[in-house]
């Protein structure tokens, strides 16, 4: 039954609005006779009638009444019903009078009465479908209550109504908004606030809450979150509304929440035209290559067509993912993964004679903080002698641009890491006055993701059933997404004045048992009564919150939105500072950590070691100490 309805749609619709045409015609003479239709009223509708069959039948075709799915039926329907039988009535109209002459037997009255109810008709039997499907599909959805009674909650109310392939069923709304409580969209109430949150999930028991914010500021979202902790409900959000507008099938794009949605601050987006311009058609070397930061950066690399990619990496599994993910790619781009460790300056030399790179971007670092503590001499030979060999190689070998990539924990560092990746910068900035290159210092963050990152571990915590983990209730980060990083990276490389640091502008520090309680919530669970959170202290090395600029420095725009650049004070003298960082690679060669301590004591006055091997001492180092200090002040 249903395949020849479908194969004969097109007739059976036209027959059903030839019916409608006759029935409201009848009915309008029925109207306005008062229920009794005498002669000559009768012998008139009966001659007329077909003519109006003819015509309303006819002017229907031009304005699509024949066309289209009711399910569907919208406010365009409407108006195309509208104007369809107000034109056939006026061409009617000037048939009867002019035509036929029939100034005064046919009742004016008739025919406007005639309009309105078939108006009506033609109108009701488009949505009654729509109607049926709504009304009889409500025992079987998810309830959902939406968070947000805005232009995106009208969006997704609507897509939810209209589309029966969907369990979703919206049963309210919540906003902060105090005029809109008690107010509908969509038949659909504003049921209160965030602070109403507690007995409406009482009462409305819903099967998720659905997060319609999608332009609000991070915090408020973290807000929400914290506002629906209490409850074990799922909660799920949208995409940003420009891709809600360029996709009208909102409705699949539902998602839950993730910890990214928290930041502070949206993820950077920046303008490219000046990273292509340097990037494309150059020869470019990646260290560490296949770690979080370095394997993004080769994969935008790659997306901006240099000529030749070269990754330098000395774990081969890593380098063998990224590699494999790079071949796969369109372009034709020339990749060429070598087995490398930035210590060896004889491979150093190999690679650089043989892929004359024209921009070097060094990733490649020790960056755990606790396990650098307990492994200081490890952390100075790869983070300042890889620094300083693989820089050193590059101004050698004519490369026109080296990136430093650094970290916040350099600045007034308490850690070994923090320390050693301080000198680092100092060593590039010191080559820059020397050298053709151009050397220049990205500092950022934590980042979200990358490998040892705080989520990953506190996610494997949770799926473990707790407890979550978190060294001190005030301790603070900040935070960002590794497409971030890797912007800021390639935005600063195209800045490239030499001997420059730049940084991110990256909002406010969140604090990590926030971060932990979120997690725990977008996972499923309440914090503290399902998954417990326990405090372990501060671990070798930290700090409670972490610095984008030292208290020598002084931040000034870049001339790029949202990066800053950082003017540091007076520099070491290169040839002291030189000597004292060979001095320093020698003893970590030796193993002697208390004496690498008390170098580093000395090279970075602003270092103040949370815990050291037999304490620390600064050395008598008057002429590079002074020098140094004097930045400090």
């Amino acid at each position: 039954m249903l395949a020849v309805i479908l194969k004969y749609r097109r007739v059976l619709i036209i027959h059903t609005h030839l019916a409608l045409i006759i029935l409201s015609n009848y009915l309008a003479f029925w109207l306005r006779l008062d229920g009794v239709i005498g002669e000559p009223h009768r012998t008139l509708l009966v001659q007329m009638l077909p003519w109006l069959v003819v015509v309303r039948g006819i002017t229907f075709i031009p304005f699509r009444l024949y066309e289209g799915l009711w399910r569907y039926t919208s406010i365009w329907d409407l108006r195309n019903i509208i104007a369809g039988v107000l034109t056939s009535t006026l061409i009617f109209a000037i048939l009867v009078y002019w035509g036929f002459g029939l100034d005064y037997s046919y009742p004016r009255s008739v025919m406007t009465i005639d309009a309105v109810l078939l108006i009506c008709f033609l109108s009701l039997i488009r949505l009654g479908q729509r109607l049926y499907r709504e009304m009889g599909r409500l025992a079987r959805e998810k309830r959902v209550l939406i968070y947000g009674a805005g232009d995106s909650g009208e969006m997704i109310v609507r897509a939810m109504r209209h589309n029966a392939a969907y369990e979703y069923e919206p049963i309210g709304f919540i906003d902060d908004d105090l005029s809109k409580v008690g107010q509908r969209i969509h038949g659909v109430r504003v049921l209160g606030t965030r602070h109403d949150l507690p007995q409406i999930m009482a009462t409305q028991q819903p099967h998720e809450v659905l997060v319609a914010l999608p332009s609000v500021p991070a915090a408020t979202l973290r807000g929400v979150v914290k506002a629906l902790q209490p409850f074990k409900v799922a909660i799920t959000t949208l995409p940003n509304l420009r891709e809600m507008v360029a996709h009208q099938g909102m409705v699949p794009q539902i998602r839950h929440l993730a910890v990214e949605d928290l930041l502070e601050r949206e993820p950077v987006g920046l303008e490219s035209e000046s990273v292509r311009h340097m990037i494309a058609g150059k020869r470019i070397l990646v260290t560490g290559a296949g770690g979080s930061i370095g394997s993004e950066l080769c994969r935008q690399i790659a997306a901006l067509h240099p000529s030749a990619l070269c990754l330098y990496e000395r774990y081969e599994n890593n380098l063998h993912a990224i590699g494999n993910d790079l071949a796969g790619g369109a372009n034709g781009l020339s990749v060429h993964c070598v087995i490398g460790d930035v210590t060896d300056p004889q491979r150093l030399h190999t690679i650089m004679a043989e892929y004359q790179p024209e921009i070097v971007f060094h990733a490649a670092a020790h960056k755990h903080v606790p396990l650098m503590e307990l492994n200081p001499c490890e952390a100075v030979k790869n983070n300042v002698g890889g620094t300083r060999m693989v820089a050193e190689a590059a101004a050698h070998f004519g490369a026109k641009r080296f990136i430093l990539i650094s970290t916040d924990k350099a600045v007034n560092p308490s850690s070994v890491m923090g320390a050693t990746k301080r000198v680092a910068e100092l060593l590039v900035q010191s080559l820059a006055q020397s050298h053709q290159t151009r050397f220049v210092v990205v500092r950022f963050g934590n980042v979200l993701g990358s490998n040892g990152s705080v989520v990953p571990r506190f996610l494997e915590q949770i799926r473990r059933g707790g407890p979550v983990t978190v060294t001190h209730p005030e301790v603070q980060r900040y935070f960002m997404l590794i497409p971030e990083a890797v912007h800021l990276v390639l935005h600063a490389a195209a800045l490239g004045q030499s001997g420059a640091v730049y940084v991110l502008e990256m909002g406010e520090q969140i604090k990590v048992l926030e971060m932990a309680r979120n997690l725990i919530r977008l996972s499923g669970f309440i914090p503290e009564e399902e998954i417990p959170i326990t405090f372990i202290g501060l671990r070798p090395g930290e700090k409670l919150f972490e610095e984008l600029v030292g208290a020598d420095e002084r931040v000034q725009p870049s001339g790029v939105e949202k990066i800053l650049q950082v003017q540091v004070g007076h520099l070491p003298e290169p040839t002291l500072l030189r000597q004292h960082t060979a001095t320093l690679e020698r003893l970590a060669g030796e193993g002697d950590s208390k004496e690498v301590l008390d170098y580093l004591c000395d090279l970075v006055p602003t270092y103040q070691p949370a815990r050291a091997v037999d304490g620390c001492t600064h050395l008598q180092i008057e002429s590079y100490g002074s020098a140094v200090r004097d930045t400090t002040t």
